[in-house]
């Protein structure tokens, strides 16, 4: 009985200095981030397919990426905040997970929403390596 008014006064203690609601966020933080990221290193299982990151590309991505990648799409200029230019040395130096990510949430106070929950693990990864080939042909060109 002794060792339970222990733990309640413990536990009190915890609520009161906010201690326990830091805990919890961090176990959560540390489970999201779990889950985010094993499902994305699952997806690396599989080679992305190139021809059908092309494909989805050109119907959800070019109007404002531009054909070549370059952030000058059709819809570009009218744009406040503009697309990136994936010919740029900063899109190409960003690792494959920041562009996975990017692809997924999107970014925040810009038009390019996060294609999660409308574009499947693998179609997000064929598209990211259909704009890895984009940028390796600009660095060519």
């Amino acid at each position: 009985m002794l060792s339970n008014a222990r733990g309640s006064q413990a536990e009190e203690q915890a609520l009161r200095t906010g201690a326990l609601p830091i805990k919890i966020f961090y176990v959560l933080a540390t489970l999201a981030t779990t889950a985010v990221f094993s499902s994305w290193v699952a997806a690396q299982n599989e080679m992305p397919n190139v021809i059908r990151g092309e494909a989805i590309y050109q119907e959800r991505c070019l109007r404002c990426h531009g054909v070549t990648g370059d952030g000058k799409g059709p819809d570009s200029k009218s744009l406040i905040v503009p697309p990136a230019n994936f010919q740029s040395a900063q899109s190409q130096l960003k690792p494959e997970w920041e562009m996975l990510s990017i692809i997924s949430h999107g970014i925040i106070f810009s038009p390019m929403h996060g294609w999660q929950g409308r574009l499947s693990e693998e179609e997000m990864l064929d598209v990211l390596s259909y704009v890895r080939k984009l940028s390796a042909v600009g660095r060519i060109t």
